[in-house]
């Protein structure tokens, strides 16, 4: 399936100089009915497969997505990162049943280096997390370590209004494995609305993977237990201020791997060395590739819902991926 994009490309950051270019491209579509490769089971575990689809474009700057999240109930408006440097704004197609089909509408925005300057240069703006909360966008970077706060009117960004703490001591944090989690707990939780940001795979000397609660009353610094060679690349709060964390592990002899794990809200404390119960975990016997992003939300008919999204690196080797979970009661 072809669907027809106006898309554009630098949008102006406020009172900064970016670069501005309209053009058009086309996104194909191949549709995932079955996440399982050979076999049409829609149940893993207390998850149910609703659907997805891997994505390619003529468009340069379109993939490497890092991070993802839904904007609305229905669905439909979402907000991304990539890890070159752009944001993301778009719209998810559904067909009369709610089932994922296509990706559109997208708006591409050139993120600012920590000086308020577009670079070139893919380190200085390595975005790999996202908040939306609201008006406010909080966007972590890697490489060169920020979380950086920015006004959002739905589509674009505004220039950014600071930076916030990550309270973890900057000589923790590896050069590329830095803030891949960022993720806001619900109001009525043990975290009460605070930030939540977790690494890569910045590991203490036991190799347990930093977080952080950045505001409230269990502000501070708590780990999460590494294991199976698994790095964390993205998380959310569920409902219930439980917190999933999406993880991938690659190797020559396993090929690539995910796994979703879920964590009580009320063991994330500070000095807390948490671990929680594994969800998923998947090979490539399923429609997989480098998972990169995950967002839960609400959908209108009650349910909850998992997105999640690959990065393919830019990489002919790899794919842009959207799947779509729904947790079971």
């Amino acid at each position: 399936m072809r669907f027809g994009l106006g898309v554009l490309a630098g949008l102006f950051l406020l009172a900064q100089p970016v670069l501005a270019e309209e053009f058009t491209a086309d996104i194909t579509v191949y549709p995932i009915d079955n996440f399982q490769i050979g076999s049409s089971k829609s149940d893993f575990g207390k998850l149910t497969y609703v659907g997805g689809f891997a994505m390619t474009s003529s468009n340069r700057n379109f993939g490497a997505l890092s991070s993802f999240r839904m904007l609305d109930g229905s669905g439909t408006k979402f907000a991304a990162v990539t890890d070159t440097g752009f944001f993301i704004s778009g719209a998810i197609e559904r067909d009369a049943t709610l089932k994922p089909t296509g990706m559109s509408a997208l708006a591409f925005q050139e993120l600012p280096d920590a000086g308020g300057a577009i670079s070139n240069s893919k380190w200085q703006v390595d975005s790999e997390s996202l908040v939306v909360d609201g008006d406010k966008v909080v966007i972590g970077f890697e490489r060169i370590h920020r979380l950086a706060k920015f006004p959002f009117d739905g589509v674009a960004l505004g220039k950014s209004t600071g930076t916030l703490n990550f309270l973890i001591p900057a000589n923790e944090l590896r050069g590329n494995r830095g803030f891949e989690t960022l993720a806001k707990s619900p109001d009525e939780s043990p975290l009460g609305g605070a930030l939540v940001a977790v690494s890569e795979k910045s590991i203490d000397s036991q190799g347990n993977i930093f977080g952080a609660v950045l505001s409230g009353p269990q502000k501070g610094i708590f780990k999460i237990a590494r294991s199976d060679e698994f790095d964390i690349t993205d998380g959310d709060f569920l409902p219930n201020g439980n917190l999933i964390i999406l993880e991938r592990s690659f190797g020559m002899a396993r090929g690539i791997r995910m796994r979703l794990r879920q964590i009580s809200g009320a063991d994330i404390k500070p000095g807390a060395i948490v671990e929680g119960e594994v969800l998923l975990e998947t090979n490539m016997a399923t429609q997989i590739d480098n998972m990169e992003g995950l967002d839960i939300w609400q959908a209108g008919d009650g349910t909850t819902r998992l997105s999640l999204v690959s990065d393919d690196n830019k990489s002919i080797l790899q794919r842009n991926l959207y799947l779509e979970f729904m947790l079971k009661n």
